[in-house]
């Protein structure tokens, strides 16, 4: 009798409990971040949608009053249309064209430049910085005038030479890559001189690839920018075949200035796509070089 007795003041082993976890509280604070994320969300995403209902839209309905967020009649007509107005292939290619060539040129000649400013000291370094900088407060349609001139006196109006070159190094560029290279240790480039390594294999096999995920950051927002680009490329083409997909987008103005909302908002969408695809698969590849570069 006792032993049963003491057997059962015994505690229970705490395999054999059965443990209630309570559902974690949400706090006021936690509740309030996430409606306003979901309304921050959805005032960004609303214009996306309304470009891919009406590009879906029949001309009936784009223009019916009161306007309508779904079609009731889903059309390809819009997109039909689009290439049979526009080379819209070939705005396409030179879109991609032109916005990987400033890129593939701005990345080269910036990082060279910002090497330059953050890990060779000569005379006029500080100088050169400060007027880098204070060129970013010129506003580009103040330049707009005289690079057209000179890219005219070239003879490159209408040409790629004369839509890329004129963009082949930017201010923003060089100060954002030489504030990155600042912040890697220059304990890499005294053991690549302490080799024996010249200066431009020190920048080309040490600096660069640990500046991969600032290479590609900037990548991103040069090709990104040019892509969406429209006085540039409008201003520096004359013809349907030389343009790019922004200002290919302007032709489908109709007498007395009426733009076809379905149309142009199924080019828009054509248009978007490549950025889409492209920013997703970069953005892969950023993520797994910020992750295997070991720089804290």
């Amino acid at each position: 009798m006792t032993s049963t007795l003491s057997r059962a003041a015994l505690p229970t082993p705490a395999s054999t409990r059965t443990v209630r976890r309570r559902p974690p509280r949400i706090s006021l604070t936690q509740t309030l971040y996430f409606v306003g994320f979901l309304v921050v969300t959805a005032a960004i995403m609303l214009p996306v949608i309304i470009i891919v209902l009406t590009a879906f839209k029949p001309a009936s309905e784009v223009n019916a009053f009161p306007p309508t967020l779904t079609p009731t009649q889903w059309t390809l007509d819009n997109f039909r249309a689009i290439f049979s107005e526009l080379p819209f292939a070939r705005l396409i290619g030179n879109s991609f064209v032109f916005a990987g060539g400033v890129t593939l040129f701005a990345l080269v000649f910036d990082s060279l430049a910002a090497y330059a400013l953050a890990r060779l000291d000569f005379r006029g370094s500080k100088v050169l910085l400060i007027v880098i900088i204070a060129s970013l407060m010129i506003p580009f349609q103040a330049t707009l005038i005289p690079i057209y001139q000179l890219v005219s006196d070239l003879g490159w109006v209408n040409t790629f030479a004369g839509l890329i070159l004129p963009r082949a190094a930017d201010a923003f560029g060089i100060f954002f890559l030489r504030q990155f290279f600042l912040s890697l240790p220059r304990d890499l480039d005294n053991a690549a001189r302490i080799d024996g390594a010249s200066e431009f294999r020190v920048f080309w096999s040490v600096v660069l690839p640990n500046a991969i995920p600032a290479l590609l950051t900037l990548g991103i927002f040069t090709f990104v920018n040019n892509w969406n680009d429209l006085l540039w490329p409008l201003v520096f083409t004359t013809e349907s075949d030389h343009g790019t997909i922004t200002s290919g987008l302007t032709l489908l103005t109709g007498p007395g200035g009426i733009i076809p909302q379905g149309v142009m908002m199924a080019g828009a969408l054509i248009a978007v796509l490549p950025l889409a695809i492209l920013f997703l698969l970069v953005q892969r590849r950023f993520i797994e070089s910020v992750a295997s570069s070991g720089l804290k």
